[in-house]
């Protein structure tokens, strides 16, 4: 990635030289984290912005730009430490300290500003005009290899249903259970989950608590009709029938499904395989991997309770580390973010810690609280400035609660999304566009 960036500071700095040459840098560093962001074999983990999650305090301004203002300042500053740095080497005192202050200013007016955006925690989320939401989280820690193995399921779900009423009472609204915490080796045929007899006992816990709403993953599939043509069609052995598998999060009370949503950000390889390399499908699936992949959806689906008032937006997984992607569902007027992640794939790794940072991000850019059940952990809430609470250990049953405050107003970087990395992008265009011009009028003038 250093080498396919430095190309452009080398490339203009030949032919337009240095006053062009840091911007072409940068411009080009950014646009390459934005497509990559928007291609099909994306890993947002490559996005230099994310460097902040475990310092929160220094990027409240995310509100306004998101992941990618991070990015910039990382690039500015380093350009302008390393100008800063060449001038004391080969320069006077004047053009050194004249070098020094625009780093010192872009270190610390950022700083300046993040401190006057963040939120005052509770009394903030008070004068915002909502009530407070009891949410209770839980952390069944099922072996993310063993959860999908016959005859297991029941005692899933009891586990599950145990942890829950271990922290519920009567002001508790919502239930959070972790991606795929509802499955079965075969998956769950969606459209008919309500008559599902293995899921009953799903069904008298949520009758017994009448004022609960449960938000879940579940491993869910529907047949689809004979004449129906899909990209994501899987064909039924020995049949000439098709499903669609999905990756889901669902709000469910006693009559069953209220709301769905399909998991749109897939994960290369394992959920589904880019659309260039479908012709090596037969070759992938012999090494663990999928052809077919989920069905995904592309309306952020938000998950309403009209009765609480949450309106919930369902990050599934590592959905949650794409801050854009994330503003579709505020935008579509969610007032709490719900991640359903089973981190247990990470193993006990650095992956399940920094999944579990990133997210704080997300509650910065949309100022909204977040509330994470991971399957083996790390479960937690965070609120609108990204401080973490009641975080469960790692590799832990536990269930866990809190009362969380709704906010209906929109950050500038909900409203306008990305638009700091579309001005880079712009900005790159433009540059290569013109050095594109300069080349050709050098080269014509040296042939004539």
């Amino acid at each position: 990635m250093a080498l396919s960036n430095g190309w452009p500071f080398i490339m203009f700095e030949k032919r337009l030289g240095s006053r062009y040459s840091y911007w072409a840098f940068a411009a080009c560093w950014m646009s390459f984290e934005y497509i990559h962001l928007n291609w099909e074999l994306s890993w947002p983990w490559l996005t230099l912005g994310n460097v902040f999650a475990n310092t929160p305090g220094w990027v409240q301004w995310y509100e306004l730009t998101g992941t990618s203002g991070g990015s910039l300042w990382i690039l500015a500053l380093n350009i302008l430490l390393f100008r800063w740095l060449k001038a004391r080497a080969h320069s006077t005192a004047d053009k050194r300290e004249k070098a020094f202050w625009p780093f010192a200013a872009l270190l610390i007016i950022p700083l300046l500003l993040s401190f006057a955006l963040k939120p005052s925690g509770e009394a903030d989320q008070r004068s915002a005009g909502s009530s407070p939401k009891k949410i209770v989280v839980v952390q069944p820690n099922i072996d993310p290899y063993a959860k999908f193995s016959p005859g297991t399921q029941q005692v899933q779900l009891n586990q599950l249903i145990s942890l829950s009423e271990s922290k519920i009472d009567q002001e508790t609204v919502l239930v959070v259970w972790p991606e795929t915490a509802i499955n079965s080796p075969n998956g769950i045929e969606e459209d008919s989950i309500r008559n599902n007899s293995s899921l009953q006992p799903v069904w008298q816990f949520l009758a017994r608590h009448p004022g609960l709403k449960l938000v879940s993953g579940v491993e869910a599939f529907n047949f689809l009709p004979a004449d129906t043509k899909s990209p994501y069609a899987r064909p039924i052995n020995g049949t000439n029938m098709y499903y669609e598998a999905y990756n889901t999060a669902a709000l469910f009370d006693s009559t069953g499904v209220l709301y769905r949503y399909h998991k749109s950000k897939l994960v290369p390889g394992v959920e589904t395989l880019p659309s260039f390399l479908r012709f090596m499908d037969s070759w992938f699936e012999q090494f663990g991997g999928t052809s077919g992949g989920y069905a995904k959806q592309e309306e952020r689906t938000v998950l309403k309770d009209t009765v609480s008032g949450l309106a919930i937006a369902p990050a599934i997984c590592y959905e949650s580390i794409y801050g854009d992607f994330m503003t579709g569902f505020i935008r579509n007027n969610a007032n709490l973010i719900v991640i359903i992640t089973n981190d247990g794939w990470w193993g006990n790794t650095a992956g399940h810690k920094q999944h579990l940072a990133y997210a704080r991000l997300r509650a910065i850019e949309t100022r909204r609280w977040v509330v994470r059940s991971a399957n083996t952990g790390i479960s937690a809430f965070i609120d609108p400035s990204g401080k973490i609470t009641q975080t469960q250990a790692w590799d832990t049953a536990a269930a866990i609660q809190q009362e969380v405050y709704t906010r209906e107003n929109k950050t500038f970087f909900v409203r306008f999304g990305d638009w700091l990395s579309w001005c880079m992008l712009l900005l790159a265009i433009a540059l290569v566009s013109y050095s594109s011009i300069v080349y050709l009028k050098t080269r014509t003038t040296k042939k004539s």
